[in-house]
């Protein structure tokens, strides 16, 4: 059995890197459906900071609920430690991974050596891939997948009516990939080519190789040339930068295609019909079953996670001041002793 206290990073207040303290903290127990992780890794995702700032940019009525202390982090790989009541699916000793009650929960708890979880998120852990790379499949591998393969689910995104429906991919299919070296990026670039389709990355010149490596047909160095200037007659472009400028890749897209913007821009419908091309996106949402394809597709070598750099559980003000400086290749990961 676990002890009463562990260690956690917490935030009791808002800010920079400098407001993660690492405390102890009570052990949690799990609920009914739930289990209770041990954890080895925890894989981190712009919602943390987000969340560490108090979602400054967030209008009051669409930030979620945060209270405060805090312990951010949503994506573990780990050992379950003890099952609640109801949970048949695993045991004591299962090496599992997760996305934690997302988006239901912005932050739940996963910096820590031990966090709770619904059993329905948890996927068992490929004996071949280790805990820090479980940890970065989750959020990142769930995004890509629901964004280009099966959205499971059939919640609307938060900024559109439209439900996201993935194009069917194969090798009649162009794609672009926008911010393909990032953590969704390299794995929907990676899923796309798992596909068929023909797959240009766009990136800085200094990820050519790496791209390259991972599949890529073709990557635009977008600090030498615009995407937009060069992409022609596209079939469909995820842009993992999105935003406002997202609509500029209106103008690459073949008429019956579609961009899909991971963080929602503002776009005019009558322009995308005129233009004849759909403009949809998702929320990312927990899903157990979905990570177990992940999962063996890594094992199998038809994906891999890129691990930009790892940092102790206590150096979290560390590896978030990494992610802050940003041109990452791939996931930072925070690791649990």
């Amino acid at each position: 059995m676990p002890a009463h206290t562990m260690k956690a990073i917490r935030l009791h207040e808002f800010g920079g890197p400098e407001v993660l303290r690492y405390e102890d903290v009570p052990v949690p127990e799990a609920g009914p459906g739930e289990v209770l992780i041990r954890v080895h890794a925890a894989g981190l995702n712009p919602p943390d900071w987000y969340a560490r700032e108090g979602m400054p940019d967030v209008p009051a009525e669409l930030k979620p609920p945060m209270e405060l202390p805090l312990i951010p982090g949503t994506d573990v790989s780990g050992v379950v430690a003890a099952v609640g009541a109801g949970v048949d699916g695993f045991a004591a000793g299962d090496e599992v991974f997760g996305l934690l009650r997302f988006p239901a929960v912005l932050q739940s708890d996963a910096y820590a050596e031990y966090v709770t979880a619904p059993a329905s998120d948890l996927a068992r852990k490929p004996a071949a891939v280790d805990h820090v790379h479980a940890a970065a499949l989750a959020m990142s591998g769930l995004t890509a997948w629901q964004f280009l393969i099966e959205l499971g689910h059939d919640h609307p995104s938060p900024f559109q009516k439209a439900q996201h429906r993935p194009m069917a991919l194969d090798s009649g299919k162009t794609v672009l990939v926008n911010g393909a070296a990032g953590g969704v990026g390299h794995l929907a670039l990676q899923l796309a080519k798992w596909q068929g389709a023909r797959v240009i990355a766009v990136a800085s010149g200094a990820h050519q190789d790496f791209l390259r490596e991972l599949g890529a047909d073709e990557v635009i160095d977008y600090t030498q040339d615009r995407p937009e200037d060069v992409a022609r007659d596209l079939d469909l472009v995820l842009d993992n930068v999105g935003g406002p400028h997202s609509r500029r890749f209106l103008r690459t897209l073949k008429r019956g295609g579609a961009l899909y913007p991971v963080y929602f821009g503002e776009f005019d419908d009558e322009e995308n019909a005129k233009l004849g091309v759909t403009v949809t996106a998702t929320q990312v949402r927990a899903n157990g079953a979905q990570l177990a394809e992940l999962g063996r597709l890594h094992e199998e070598g038809t994906i891999r996670v890129a691990i930009d750099s790892t940092f102790s559980l206590e150096d979290a003000q560390a590896a978030h001041k990494r992610a802050a400086e940003g041109h990452l290749r791939g996931k930072i990961v925070l690791t649990v002793a």
